[in-house]
Formats: structure tokens, sequence, C-alpha cells
């Protein structure tokens, strides 16, 4: 049984861990639940369809009959069969994100989501904060499970917990203090079928939020919007806030300047204005030394006047349509935008997208899965299309397209995984190329 409970850890939760506790994936969020409850006294029996680091693979009836504890991670859909054979078990289950944030109450949470720049505002106000000497972390959808905030030695910091969809839809215990939102736009609708259900799932983190200490909510206008559409209620304490508030106030050269992280910044100051720990020139500082994570938008290299930009993160529809607009503000006059995108598809209307993406571009160069049912939509657009096998020969034929004052921007709109292990392993495909590029070019 769990050992050295907070005294807010829930009984019936507790009662649960007599038996082994079932942990259901074992990537990242998975080892890192098993470790948090090995940690605590409970013995964790991880499941795995790959098997990884030894773990069992099948899950079905038998096994959790051994159970009345599951933790799952992020990426088992609701309608997984594993989660069906627990719950027709009377299995309780959990997600690791609801699980672990027991043991973090009362620490403050500052939760982020959003469609895009959640990933980059969380690791922007955590940075704001050590800067300006507070502890904080940052956790979460991140790369780093809440799970492992766990494990940090002494008193835990403010932890900045960036969710995604999949982590909110089920959510019971997490309860962050704020919530910052940052927009919303079509994707991941292949895990959650339709626009409405795919915005109920961020919504669940308002229904949580702990308003005992007096809850803070930013929202984005295009959230905003979106909750009307749906007939779901803003609480009354929800600050709306729009890119205009932060014109001329991003402080030049910072990584905020392009129109893809206006945004963010806007977010940000808001809410760090809102704390009063410290004044709004110290966020201008933090800001001035920010770097984006890799992969966001980022010029990668320039060969014979063509500039080349690396946005492998943007894998929907918005991100993408947001870097085309970003690079294109930076074009001298005359200059053309030259597409590279494609992958796997995550649902959403291909057509629509299509048509937004000709109004922008000369060219589109094609990779991945979403290939063949992107180019006749864009070759009827008018716009000068080809399909490549791999992502090397799609980067040079993009570059042959390209002429000074031209370029060529890699924002895929679409997963990594039908062709890569990650966003991170193509973007580094890109860069690789491009560095190639470049180089024979001199």
């Amino acid at each position: 049984m769990l050992r050295d409970l907070h005294r807010d850890f829930p009984a019936d939760i507790a009662a649960r861990t007599n038996r082994p506790v079932a942990v259901l994936g074992g990537g990242v969020s998975g080892g890192a639940a098993a470790r948090l409850l090995e940690a605590r006294g409970a013995e964790a029996v991880v499941y795995d369809e790959r098997g990884v680091g030894g773990a069992r693979m099948d899950f079905g009836a038998e096994q959790a009959a051994a159970h009345d504890l599951a933790i799952y991670s992020p990426g088992f859909p609701q309608r997984h069969p594993w989660l069906a054979a627990a719950r027709r078990a009377s299995v309780l289950c959990v997600g690791e994100l609801d699980f672990a944030s027991l043991f973090l109450r009362p620490s403050p949470i500052v939760a982020v989501t959003g469609t895009n720049g959640k990933t980059t505002l969380t690791e922007f106000l955590v940075f704001a904060h050590k800067r300006a000497g507070h502890g904080a972390v940052a956790a979460g959808n991140i790369g780093y499970p809440l799970s492992s905030v766990m494990s940090l030695k002494g008193r835990t910091p403010l932890v900045v917990c960036e969710v995604s969809s999949f982590q909110a839809e089920d959510l019971r215990h997490f309860s962050p203090a704020t919530l910052l939102w940052t927009n919303f736009a079509e994707d991941h609708l292949d895990r959650h079928g339709t626009l409405d259900a795919y915005f109920r799932a961020k919504y669940r983190l308002i229904e949580r939020l702990d308003t005992t200490g007096g809850a803070r909510l930013y929202v984005g206008e295009s959230v905003a919007a979106a909750a009307t559409g749906f007939g779901l209620p803003l609480p009354a304490f929800t600050k709306v806030v729009a890119r205009a508030e932060v014109a001329g106030k991003i402080p030049a050269g910072s990584a905020f300047c392009t129109a893809a992280q206006q945004e963010n910044y806007a977010l940000a100051r808001r809410y760090w204005l809102d704390t009063r720990e410290q004044p709004e020139s110290a966020l201008e500082e933090a800001a001035r030394t920010f770097t984006l994570p890799r992969h966001r938008l980022a010029k990668t290299g320039d060969a014979a006047g063509v500039a080349f930009w690396n946005d492998s993160k943007g894998t929907n529809f918005h991100a993408a349509l947001a870097a085309l607009d970003s690079v294109a503000a930076t074009l001298p006059a005359g200059g053309s935008l030259h597409w590279l995108g494609g992958g796997l598809s995550k649902g959403g209307d291909l057509k629509k997208f299509a048509a937004a993406v000709a109004g922008r571009v000369r060219s589109a160069a094609l990779i991945g899965e979403t290939a063949g049912a992107l180019r006749p939509l864009l070759a009827d657009a008018g716009v000068s299309v080809e399909v490549f096998d791999k992502l090397p020969a799609a980067v040079r034929g993009a570059a042959a397209r390209a002429v000074a004052g031209d370029a060529v921007v890699f924002s895929p709109a679409f997963a990594s995984f039908d062709m890569f292990k990650d966003y991170a392993d193509r973007g580094l495909a890109f860069e690789r190329t491009v560095r190639d590029i470049v180089r024979k070019a001199r």
C-alpha cells in the first residue's frame, strides 16, 4: 500500500493499491508513473503493446482481474480496448497527469493548453520565473511527465504544466490555480472525432480550475469565439487576451516578434502583470534572451538568396498557415513562398486547408501519406506542385523552384509518424539537407 500519503490523497484510490497497480503504456509517461508508484510503496505492473523495457504486451479480462487501479498514458484514447477491459473489470482508470497531481496538492499549478504555442509559452513562463529568481519547472506534455516532478528533492517549485487535449479529456483530480489557453483551431479530429469534442476535451481544464484561492483564466480570442460557438460559458473571471495588447510592446529582436508568437507574449504579459511579483521590465528582459524550442519556426539557412525556414513542430493546419504568414512578412518585394508539407493525417477539412495554402504560396513540395490527396487540390487551385518519396528530395525540389528573394517554408501541417520517429527527427532531416544545400551554394 502507498506510504507517506499526502493528506489530500483520495482514500478510494489509496485503497486500490493493496494489489499491484497496472500501468498502461511503457513510454515516458508510463515509466514515470511506475517509478512514482514504487517510490510510494506500491507495486507497479507495466503493460505496453511494444513490450518496451520488458513490459507485458497483453492486457485483457484475465490481466485486468489482477488489478484494482490502472494508470494510463495520454496515448490511450478513451475507447482503447485495454481501458475498456479494465473498466469492465471495475478497475479504476486514472490518467498519468491526473494521478501525479494528487501528490502535488496544495502546490500551485499553472496549466497551459491550446492548439498551438503551448510548449513555447510553457517554457517561456518557466524561463521568466527562473530569471526573476523564482523556482519553477516545466512538466506535462512538454516531455517531462508530472509524475517525474515528484522525484525532485526539496520543496516542489511552481509547476507550469503543458496539457494536451489527450490529457485533459478525462481529468478528475488535476486542479490548476491558473490556466492559459492560447488558441483553438482544427486538430486531432482522428482522436476526438469532431471539433466540438476536441474543444470540450480542453474545456475540461476550465471545469477543473481550483476556484478556492481565486482562480485565473486567460484565453486567446479564438478560444473565446469557439466557446460562444459551442455554447460553453467562460467564467466571469476570464480574461480574453488579444494580440493588439502587445502592439509596440514586444522587445525588439526577441523570439516573439513574429505574428505566430505575438499571441504567446500577450498571454504571458497579462499573466505576469497580474502576479505583481516582478515589474514588466523583468518579463521584457526574459523575452530578449529567450530562445524558441527546436523546430519551431526559425530560419535554418540561406542559399543563393533563398531563405529556408524549419517549422517541423507545425503539425496542424493552423500552425502551417501561421508559419506561412509569418515568413511572408519577412519577404522582400516580389518574393514568393514555396511550401514543403505533408505527413500523417489527423483529420480535418483538407480541401479548405489546400485552398488556404494556395492563396499564400507559389509552389508546393509534398511528402507522406497525405501527399496524394493534397496534390490535385493544390494543382486545381493553380499551385505548381510535386510529390516526393523522401524529405531530402522534397527540400531540394522546393529549392530548385525558388529564386533569390523567395523562402522555402517547412511547416508540414501533419504528424510525422508515417515517415519519422517524431517531429524532431523530421526537423533534423530537414536541417541536414539545408546545410548541404548551403554548403554547395558557397
